[in-house]
C-alpha cells in the first residue's frame, strides 16, 4: 500500500506524519470503512488530512449510490435526467419542431374524431385510422375492434405514435440521448396500454362473464406463488421440469477438467470414427452452458458429435462475493486458455476449431487476436454465433452505457461482489416489455392463466451472476471505450487485435437479436483480415442459435468473403447474399468439415496420463449451483 507524508498543524507547529493511502479500486472492509467514519482522537475534522478526506468522501459516496442503485434497478437517476434535459431543452428551443408535433397532434384527434363518428354511424365497427406495429399483438382479438374498446386502442396507438415523433429527430440531441428518451418513454405508454387494466380489456372482461370470475381467483394464486418465489429466490413455476442432467443437459460426457472457474465438459462420441479436429464451445458467462445441450431434440452439442466431431465444452461457476476479483484475463486464462491446455492434451497436435457464443464469443475474439499477436497457431478456425468485437452499434442494451450509468452500476456491484441475476434479467425484459412484461402480466393475474414453461424459457429463467471486476471491465473496456475493436485492448500489458488473426471465421447473425444486432456482429468484415464467412439467419438472440434441423422453419442467407476480397456493406450483403429454407447447422457442419481433415478413431474421455482424468459425468456441478 502506497505511503503519504502530510503536515498537520498542532499547537502551531507543524507535524509531518505518514498514513497509508489505499487505492482507488482498493474495497474498504467494514473495519477499515469503520476506521473512516471514526474522526481522529483530536476529536476535530480539522486534523483530517487529504486522504482521510477522500475516503471518507469515497465510504459515503459509494454507500448512498450502491442504496440508489437497489430501489432502481441499477439504473443511474443522473443518466436518465440528463438524456431528458437534453431533449427538453432542445425542443423547447425548436420551434418549428413544436409547430411539427402541434399539427400532428391536431390531425390525430381529428382522425380520431373522424374514427368515433364513422363508428356510431356504423354501429360500432369500421376501419382503424391506424394499425399497430406488425410486432404489437395487444389487440389482435376480436373484441379490440367493438365499441368503445375499439376507440381506446385507436386513441393509444395515436398517442405512442405522436410520441415516438414527439422524442425523436429533434435537432441538437445526442444520439445517445434521444435513444434513451425514446426508450423510456416507450415502457411508460406500454404501461399505460389499455390492455393492461381490467376496465378497458375486453378480453379480460369477457374471460370473466366466462368463468364467473374464477380467473381472477386463480390470477391472485397465481400472483402469490409468484410473490413467494420471488421472495425465496426460486425458479419460475414449471422449472422444476427441466432440471439440467436429468430433462435437459443430457448428452452423455465427462467432466475432464476443473477449476475455481469453469469445468470443461468431454462428450463421447456417437459415430465410429470422428475429425481429427476437436470442437471447443465458449459459452456466454452471463448464462449456462447448456443452452448449447438443451433437449436432446435440440441439442447443438448432440448435433455435432452425430456429425463426427469431438466436442468440449466450457460450463462457467456461477460467482460469489467471494469472486468479486475475477477480472476479464482471469476468464480469458482460467476458461478459454486452460480449456486449450486441456483440449491439447486429450487430442495432441490438432488443431482447435473455436467457437464462442454471445460473449463468449467477445472473450473468444480477444483469446485469439493475443494468440495471433503471441504466433499461438492452435486454432483451425474461430466461430462466433451472436457475438459482438465491435460495441459502437450494441444495440438497446447501450442505451445506458455512459459514465454515470457505469459507476452507478459499480458501486452497487462493488456493495455486492457481483451483478445479481434478478438485475440483468430486468434488463433483458425490458427490450421486449410488450411479450415479457405486460403480457405476462395480463395473461397470468388478469386471464389467470400460466404460459406453460419449455426448455429455452426454463434456461433463460436459469441466470448466473458476474463478478464486480470482470463486468466493470467489460463495460469501461469495451462498451464504453470500444477497446478490442479500436486497438487499445490489452492482454499481458500489450495491445492485442482482431486483425491479426488468420483462422478462417465463421460468424452468425440473427435478425432479431436484441442483444447482439446482426449489423453490428457483421462488423468482423471490417476488423478482420482473414476468410469471413456471415450467416444470418430468422429468429432472435436464442431461438435464431437453437435451430435444430428437425424443427427449423426459418431460412438463412450466407457469403463468404476472402482475406482479399472487397467489403459489402450489411444491405448491399443481403441484396446478393443466397438464401437457403431450414436450419443453419447443417451450412455450419459442411464449413467446419471443409476446414478438417479425414475421419480417424475418437480420443478416449480424458487424458490422466496428462493430469486430465475423467473427474465425473456431465453436466458436472458448476451448472447446478443457484
Amino acid at each position: 500500500m502506497p505511503l503519504r507524508t502530510s503536515t498537520t498543524l498542532k499547537g502551531g507547529r507543524a507535524s509531518n506524519r505518514t498514513t497509508q493511502v489505499a487505492p482507488l479500486h482498493a474495497q474498504p472492509s467494514k473495519a477499515a470503512a469503520a476506521h473512516v467514519l471514526v474522526p481522529p482522537p483530536e476529536g476535530s475534522t480539522d486534523s483530517w488530512d487529504d486522504a482521510q478526506l477522500h475516503r471518507l468522501r469515497d465510504v459515503l459516496d459509494h454507500a448512498a449510490h450502491a442504496s440508489l442503485a437497489r430501489l432502481t434497478g441499477g439504473l443511474s437517476p443522473a443518466a436518465v435526467a440528463d438524456a431528458y434535459m437534453d431533449w427538453a431543452v432542445h425542443l423547447a428551443i425548436s420551434p418549428g419542431k413544436q409547430v411539427e408535433l402541434a399539427t400532428k397532434a391536431a390531425r390525430k384527434w381529428a382522425r380520431l374524431a373522424q374514427f368515433a363518428s364513422h363508428c356510431a354511424v356504423g354501429g360500432g365497427r369500421c376501419e382503424p385510422c391506424i394499425e399497430p406495429l406488425p410486432q404489437d399483438k395487444r389487440f389482435t382479438e376480436a373484441e379490440w375492434q367493438q365499441w368503445p374498446f375499439n376507440l381506446m386502442q385507436q386513441g393509444f396507438l395515436l398517442q405512442q405514435q405522436w410520441w415516438d415523433n414527439a422524442t425523436t429527430d429533434v435537432d441538437g440531441v445526442t444520439k445517445q440521448h434521444q435513444a434513451v428518451v425514446e426508450f423510456i418513454s416507450r415502457q411508460i405508454l406500454d404501461m399505460a396500454s389499455p390492455s393492461n387494466f381490467l376496465l378497458t380489456n375486453p378480453v379480460v372482461q369477457r374471460r370473466i362473464i366466462g368463468t364467473g370470475g374464477q380467473n381472477l381467483v386463480q390470477g391472485f394464486r397465481n400472483f402469490l406463488d409468484d410473490w413467494e418465489r420471488i421472495v425465496r429466490s426460486k425458479p419460475p413455476a414449471g422449472a422444476e421440469h427441466f432440471q439440467p442432467g436429468r430433462d435437459v443437459a443430457v448428452t452423455p460426457g465427462k467432466v475432464i477438467y476443473r477449476n475455481r472457474l469453469i469445468e470443461l465438459i468431454q462428450y463421447e462420441p456417437t459415430t465410429e470414427q470422428v475429425r481429427p479436429e476437436p470442437i471447443l464451445i465458449v459459452p456466454a458467462w452471463i448464462m449456462k452452458y447448456y443452452i448449447l445441450d438443451l433437449s436432446p431434440e435440440n441439442s447443438l452439442v448432440r448435433y455435432l458429435t452425430d456429425q463426427g466431431f469431438t466436442v468440449f465444452i466450457i460450463s462457467w461457476k456461477n460467482p460469489t462475493a467471494e469472486d468479486r476479483d475475477l477480472g476479464m484475463d482471469d476468464y480469458r486464462k482460467l476458461g478459454i486458455m486452460a480449456a486449450l491446455d486441456a483440449v491439447n492434451a486429450i487430442k495432441p497436435d490438432q488443431k482447435v476449431h473455436a467457437v464462442g457464443y454471445c460473449l463468449g464469443g467477445t472473450l473468444l475474439s480477444i483469446a485469439a487476436a493475443a494468440m495471433a499477436r503471441d504466433g499461438d497457431k492452435r486454432l483451425a478456425t474461430m466461430s462466433l454465433l451472436a457475438a459482438q468485437a465491435d460495441f459502437r452499434e450494441a444495440g438497446e442494451l447501450t442505451l445506458f452505457i455512459n459514465e454515470s450509468q457505469v459507476h452507478f452500476l459499480e458501486d452497487l456491484m462493488r456493495s455486492q461482489g457481483y451483478l445479481d441475476t434478478r438485475q440483468m434479467a430486468g434488463a433483458f425484459q425490458l427490450l421486449r416489455s410488450n411479450d415479457l412484461i405486460w403480457s405476462r402480466l395480463v395473461r397470468h393475474y388478469l386471464m389467470g392463466e400460466r404460459t406453460p414453461l419449455n426448455d429455452l424459457m426454463a434456461w433463460n429463467a436459469d441466470a448466473t451472476r458476474m463478478p464486480y471486476r470482470m463486468h466493470t471491465e467489460y463495460l469501461r473496456q469495451l462498451f464504453l471505450n470500444n477497446d478490442l475493436a479500436e486497438g487499445r485492448f490489452q492482454v499481458d500489458s500489450r495491445p492485442i487485435a482482431v486483425s491479426d488473426i488468420r483462422a478462417p471465421i465463421f460468424a452468425v447473425g440473427t435478425e432479431r437479436d436484441h442483444v447482439a444486432p446482426w449489423r453490428s456482429a457483421f462488423k468482423i468484415h471490417l476488423l478482420a483480415d482473414t476468410d469471413v464467412t456471415f450467416l444470418l439467419t430468422k429468429g432472435g438472440h436464442n431461438t435464431g442459435i437453437v435451430a435444430d434441423p428437425g424443427q427449423a422453419k426459418g431460412n438463412f442467407q450466407v457469403l463468404t468473403r476472402s482475406a482479399s476480397g472487397h467489403y459489402l456493406d450489411p444491405d448491399t450483403w443481403t441484396r446478393v447474399a443466397p438464401r437457403f429454407e431450414g436450419s443453419w447447422w447443417p451450412e455450419w457442419v459442411r464449413w467446419l468439415g471443409s476446414h478438417s481433415d479425414e475421419h480417424t478413431n475418437p480420443p478416449a474421455l480424458g487424458a490422466p496420463a496428462q493430469g486430465y482424468p475423467a473427474l465425473y459425468d456431465a453436466p458436472g456441478t458448476y451448472v447446478k449451483q443457484a
